[in-house]
């Protein structure tokens, strides 16, 4: 019997990806996307997204989203404190694992297994170590389909924020910045690829400064 995983899910790229290399391993059943939201705004926490899309996404994908609310401001305790029960959540429910979509964060990987230690519950990490650039090729080549959502003004143009994720803009990226992002550099919202039953359809909202980030709206077409 396939072990049941929870997926980490952001609405980006990585998360969409992950669950793409997911789906490929016969030993595994992905059994629903995790996800934290700012209640405050009801959107995605990080990367702005609209819940409704979020859940759009969760349809397309054909499987249950897991909302944690998230209160605003939230305190690093308050965040641990839901997670810890959606955790228990999940191993009551029985799953045994939960996958995530970093990429080489050391620190960030080592959060996330001291957090998920000792709740019956593993860490999996299907996009680990991979060469980034090779794997944001892989990314577009695949189908995958992305819109830059959320941008650091400090080290990339605020007039990414709205591009797609595609080969002009990994052409475009200056030196420095991951193809991927993962240093924080951008946030996507994935609405099409191999991961999905149809394309989530969306149309570009306003762009605005917030918190020391540009972020470009996208609303349900």
């Amino acid at each position: 019997m396939p072990r049941r995983v929870l997926l980490s899910w952001s609405s980006g790229k990585d998360a969409a990806y992950a669950l793409h290399r997911l789906r490929a391993d016969p030993e595994l059943e992905v059994a629903g996307l995790l996800t934290t939201l700012n209640s405050a705004f009801d959107r995605v926490a990080m990367h702005g997204v609209r819940a409704r899309l979020l859940e759009a996404q969760a349809e397309a994908a054909g499987l249950p989203l897991w909302k944690v609310p998230l209160p605003w401001p939230c305190s690093n305790e308050a965040y641990e404190a839901a997670m810890a029960e959606a955790c228990a959540r999940a191993a009551a429910e029985g799953i045994t694992a939960v996958a995530f979509g970093d990429l080489f964060l050391e620190d960030v990987r080592a959060y996330r297994e001291a957090r998920l230690a000792g709740t019956g519950l593993a860490p999996l990490f299907p996009l680990w170590g991979e060469d980034t650039a090779r794997l944001a090729r892989e990314m577009i080549a695949s189908g995958l389909k992305a819109t830059l959502v959320c941008v650091d003004p400090r080290v990339l143009d605020a007039r990414f924020a709205g591009r797609a994720f595609d080969a002009a803009l990994l052409a475009d990226l200056p030196a420095g910045v991951d193809p991927c992002g993962e240093r924080g550099e951008f946030h996507t919202f994935a609405w099409d690829g191999p991961m999905f039953r149809q394309p989530v359809t969306v149309a570009p909202g306003e762009t605005v400064p917030r918190d020391g980030f540009v972020f470009a709206d996208l609303v349900p077409a």
